[in-house]
């Protein structure tokens, strides 16, 4: 398993160099699953291959997130609070939840609650925060984890990973096996990821790193970039640019406005573009054998040889040095040029 990263590290800095309200440890071998709620508050969590299960929270004024005194914290804490930090079972519960009804004079003496949770690699978790950040890392596991707003920073995660934010970032890196991630309207980045991976952002750009599977990556509205797919890539975007390169991968990509720029290293099993209203740019690798079926508004490329089939300024229809991969480009009302490398 890939230890910490800095980025991980550096994203729980703002926990861990306070002193924390709480610190409990756990033995190792009773701890199975993790379950961690809080309102407003972080959750980090770090896979550790020896030492005990330990929880370290940490407590903030709601209003300016202050820093409180441990006897300030306390107050608070009785007067709005309920704190659980125990084993239920196999499963360490870690839980900040509010006490009745909230109104603005509520919350400004409210706290924000936040755990740093330390367990083994293999602890399965269900995570939820109403507001704060989550970051896992170095977990083996079922992971399920959700926040309302904030981002989710994610690392050296193997299993299967579910998790979504109703309007933060999402970011992978790592990782693998079966991943499925979602953003209200963050962006979303993975780097050195393999498996079986879904991310979906209803207005976020995409952002692919070195990732290797079965991808389906979506946006609404954002961008499209990727570097270094192999495997099945399927993406979308339903007004943003995309922009593909260094590709050894089946693929589908579509975009109902923008741009589309695709450079093939080595061709998958088929290549399916489609633009509703802009140009399409494709590379693809010289001397194979290729079916092209590409109808559009106008149609470049440099010289063919062995073609055999139909062709005009708006549509090719024909095999390529005796027919191969299926290459269907659809250009609408743009224009496609197409080039061998």
């Amino acid at each position: 398993m890939i230890a910490c990263g800095t980025q991980v590290l550096l994203a729980a800095a703002q926990d861990s160099i306070e002193t924390p309200y709480l610190v409990k440890t756990f033995p190792r071998d009773q701890v199975k699953q993790l379950r961690s709620q809080t309102s407003g508050g972080n959750i980090h969590v770090f896979g550790q291959t020896t030492g005990d299960a330990k929880v370290e929270v940490y407590v903030h004024s709601n209003n300016g997130g202050r820093n409180l005194t441990h006897d300030e914290a306390q107050q608070r804490l009785d007067e709005s609070t309920e704190l659980t930090v125990a084993m239920n079972g196999g499963t360490l519960e870690t839980v900040a939840k509010r006490k009745g009804n909230w109104d603005d004079d509520n919350w400004r003496h409210g706290v924000s609650v936040s755990f740093v949770i330390y367990v083994p690699e293999a602890v399965s978790s269900d995570l939820q925060t109403s507001g704060g950040n989550i970051h896992l890392s170095d977990l083996t596991g079922t992971e399920t984890f959700s926040t309302s707003g904030g981002n989710l920073h994610l690392q050296g995660l193997a299993g299967k990973i579910n998790g979504t934010t109703s309007g933060g970032n999402v970011t992978i890196s790592d990782s693998k096996d079966d991943i499925d991630l979602r953003t209200s309207g963050g962006n979303m980045h993975a780097t050195n990821c393999q498996g079986t991976i879904s991310m979906e952002t209803s207005g976020g750009n995409m952002h692919l790193d070195n990732v290797k599977g079965m991808i389906h990556a979506t946006t609404s509205g954002g961008h499209v970039d990727g570097n270094g797919i192999d495997g099945e890539l399927r993406t979308s975007t339903s007004g943003g640019n995309i922009h593909l390169d260094n590709l050894t991968c089946s693929l589908n990509a579509s975009t109902s406005g923008g741009s589309i720029d695709v450079t093939i290293k080595k061709t998958g099993k088929f290549v399916e573009l489609e633009n509703s209203g802009g140009n399409i740019h494709l590379t693809l690798p010289g001397g194979q054998g290729y079916n092209l079926a590409i109808p559009a508004d106008k149609i470049q490329s440099e010289k063919l040889t062995n073609f055999s089939g139909t062709m005009d300024s708006h549509n090719w229809d024909g095999t390529l040095n005796g027919g191969g991969i299926p290459i269907r480009v659809r250009g609408n009302s743009g224009h496609v040029t197409l080039n061998f490398d």
